[in-house]
């Protein structure tokens, strides 16, 4: 059992304040897309954003995008066993229902999925470039879900002229993981074309298990870009993912089994970008679709015994308008159709709906250092009706952006999943869309000539009618309230340009208020009160580079009756790479280090100590 008497780790990041993971990506560290729906520079925004940048990414040599979420504060994570398993994402102690997933722009919940959830399970890192990571409810930009915040990836803009690299490691478990990607331009086009493959024997995802669960991976992007002038440009979009896994039978306890998954996510983009008036007012139109198909089988080998599909088609539209430097309005419009069908147990099951939605925000500095912006959104959703949301912000540096104070209110909503409206058994056509009220107070300070800072944030979010299993009913309900409030630490440091230095600390106090006897006042699941992270990468001067990673959470409940204990654990992991000429590499890394044992799901299995070795190229 991990006590916190571990926060001592806190106390000494803060006695050395740090740099925030810095941004080789085009758009740097000081430009955000996620508050705004638009690019923006940080010190207009008074919400809490971190950014893990495409350095961060091959720095750290992790192959799960949850394990770099679980770095972050504010970020609670679960697994199901074995990589590939299902995994989600809580952030602020919020529902992992309640977080809004998009890659490159597309948002991919699955509205299969019996609250609309996205799973982390089979999203690797070979294809991502850059992640996002906003905290507290934004749906006035974001609409339907950002109740607990946005996880936004995306892929590599394509280079200046032309780029190649690729990648290929080796290790624990007969684990394969390879990448390749190339990109270019050439004169009004630019274009880029990636795969990732990823094969492991892996680990027995039931925690009392023998057997392993084998899992394999590929996942293919795309872009490509055409201007067709200075003010007129084409962007094109797409991500495929194909996954194979053997899991652990979840009726009941999970134990070993043949039980096999498997899933194909698609996810596309085409937009128009059209400036006017020298860029004082541009528009974007765009199409974006996503669709999931999971496939479950009892033994490989024979016809799928049971499986849903879920697609989403949206049309976008977004108006920026720049009267004077200081202002900006941006408006939009957005229609979107979600579907899901379902199989198997000798029924079928098609379901669909409507949201059309439209949305304002303005942008303005009145004075030298303050940003304020504010804005409202109407959803209206074809089988409950409307939902208007507000949100604002303010963002002050007294000292040219030394220090910035940052101020944050948001509205979010989350429409009722198709399953829970329509199912034949469970489903409620009565259901009200979730609803929260979330508030931010934070400052950054940076200092030491920008080699260190100190960012510190806290939250209160409420929120309302939140949807449950109603035992009494047997049907879901708008039965729950719960409230969430806490405090998120973000400090680094750079004393010599060699090392980098990054710690953050959460706590999130996250409580059932429904009244229910059984569950009011209990802590909400799978979500810790403490975790701290804590990085350290040197850079040698004959080339070595070498890093550390240490993550420590506290206890949590399985359960929401607080009867499930899970208990806290610390997780260390080393890494290093050496150049062996100017355009290759060699890379390893040990995970779990001390190999703890340990659990983000109750009975199901965790990774021990793992080892894993490989070679990266880049021309």
């Amino acid at each position: 059992m991990l006590k916190f008497a571990t926060i001592s780790l806190l106390t000494l990041a803060t006695a050395t304040p740090a740099l925030a993971e810095t941004v080789d990506s085009e758009r740097g560290d000081d430009i955000v897309v996620t508050a705004s729906g638009i690019e923006q520079p940080r010190d207009e925004v008074g919400q809490a954003i971190t950014i893990i940048d495409a350095d961060t990414i091959a720095r750290r040599q992790s192959v799960d995008v949850v394990d770099l979420l679980a770095t972050t504060p504010g970020v609670r994570f679960n697994r199901s066993g074995s990589t590939g398993s299902v995994a989600s994402i809580s952030l602020r102690g919020a529902e992992t229902t309640q977080t809004l997933v998009l890659i490159d722009g597309v948002k991919v919940n699955d509205p299969s999925g019996i609250g609309d959830g996205y799973d982390f399970g089979h999203l690797l890192t070979g294809n991502i470039d850059r992640i996002e990571v906003l905290r507290g409810s934004n749906s006035v930009v974001h609409g339907s879900q950002a109740i607990g915040g946005v996880v936004s990836l995306m892929t590599a803009t394509p280079a200046e002229g032309f780029a190649a690299d690729a990648s290929a490691e080796y290790g624990y478990s007969d684990t394969l993981n390879a990448k390749a990607d190339v990109s270019g331009t050439a004169g009004a086009i630019s274009g880029g074309i990636g795969g990732a493959y990823f094969r492991t024997d892996g680990i027995s995802s039931a925690a009392v298990g023998t057997e392993k669960d084998g899992y394999k991976n590929f996942a293919g992007n795309a872009r490509l870009k055409v201007a067709f002038s200075d003010a007129l440009s084409l962007d094109l979009r797409g991500y495929y993912i194909n996954a194979d896994l053997d899991y652990d039978s979840f009726f009941g306890a999970p134990a070993d089994s043949a039980d096999v998954a498997k899933l194909d996510q698609y996810v596309g983009y085409a937009g128009l970008n059209l400036g006017l008036f020298d860029g004082n007012f541009t528009s974007r139109a765009a199409v974006t679709w996503m669709r999931g198909e999971r496939d479950y089988y009892f033994v490989r080998g024979t016809a799928p015994d049971y499986g849903y599909s879920g697609s989403n088609l949206r049309f976008e539209y977004q108006g920026v308008v720049t009267p004077v430097q200081q202002a900006k309005l941006i408006f939009g419009y957005e229609h979107e159709r979600p579907d899901y069908d379902f199989f198997g147990f000798g029924s079928t099951d098609s379901q669909k709906a409507d949201i059309d939605s439209v949305y304002a925000l303005g942008i303005i500095q009145p004075v030298t250092g303050l940003s304020l912006s504010g804005g409202v959104r109407h959803d209206d959703h074809s089988q409950f009706g409307g939902a208007t949301t507000l949100g604002a912000n303010a963002n002050y540096s007294p000292n040219a952006g030394a220090t910035n104070f940052r101020l944050s209110y948001g509205e979010g909503f989350k429409a009722p999943s198709l399953y829970q409206l329509y199912d034949a058994f469970s489903g409620n056509a009565a259901l009200r869309p979730e609803r929260s009220k979330s508030y931010d107070i934070g400052v950054d300070q940076s200092l030491a000539e920008g080699r260190a800072l100190i960012s510190l944030t806290a939250f209160l979010r409420n929120t309302d009618d939140q949807i449950n299993y109603d035992n009494a009913t047997f049907t879901y309900g708008n039965i729950d309230r719960t409230r969430a409030k806490g405090v998120e630490a973000t400090l680094a440091l750079k004393p010599v340009d060699a090392l980098n230095v990054t710690a953050s600390y959460s706590y999130i106090d996250a409580r059932d208020r429904s009244g229910r006897p059984a569950f009011d006042g209990k802590r909400l699941p799978r979500r810790a009160e403490h975790a701290v992270s804590l990085s350290a990468d040197y850079d040698w001067s004959f080339g070595l580079s070498t890093g550390a990673t240490l993550t420590m959470v506290g206890d949590s409940f399985d359960d929401f009756a607080n009867n499930v204990p899970l208990d806290g654990y610390a997780l260390a992991g080393i890494r290093a790479s050496f150049p062996v000429s100017g355009h290759f590499e060699i890379t390893g890394r040990v995970d779990n280090l001390f190999d703890a044992d340990y659990a983000t799901a109750f009975n199901y299995g965790t990774y021990g100590r793992a080892a894993y070795g490989g070679v990266r190229t880049r021309f």
